[in-house]
């Protein structure tokens, strides 16, 4: 990710640190995972879509704290700590964009998907944040 970032124009490689980048690689990939999934349990499956929700997020995020602390924090703490900081970090993202923000909108009239894609936008931020600041805060920019 350093070499990428460093090869940015318009100055960005001054603003973009390497674990950002890193984390929207990992993540834009985990949550295509998201999607697919809350597809298969609302749509496939026919679950209800509070329970679509959670189940998908739940299983992207877990693929997301290992693929985010093995290769982009490349962090050696040991993880107990991390995954329950990351628990409760997920907690209060799952609350107040999953359920709050996407089920709301959904319930006002957005197409589920959709609406899922709003509230990642906004998990988003607080997500790498969090991980950045708080989580993996044991590790130096790579």
């Amino acid at each position: 990710m350093e070499v990428v970032v460093r090869r940015l124009p318009f100055g960005l490689a001054k603003v973009v640190a390497p674990s950002f980048l890193g984390f929207a690689l990992i993540n834009g990939c985990t949550f295509g995972i998201d999607l697919l999934l809350l597809a298969f349990f609302r749509g496939g499956l026919g679950l209800p879509v509070p329970i679509a929700f959670t189940i998908a997020y739940v299983l992207a995020f877990g693929l997301s704290f290992v693929l985010n602390r093995a290769l982009n924090f490349r962090s050696h703490a040991p993880v107990g700590p991390q995954a329950g900081l990351y628990a409760v970090a997920i907690l209060i993202n799952y609350l107040a964009f999953i359920l709050g923000v996407g089920s709301a909108l959904t319930e006002i009239g957005l197409q589920y998907l959709l609406s899922r894609v709003v509230a990642g936008a906004c998990e988003a931020a607080f997500m790498y944040s969090v991980m950045r600041w708080v989580i993996f805060r044991d590790t130096r920019e790579h």
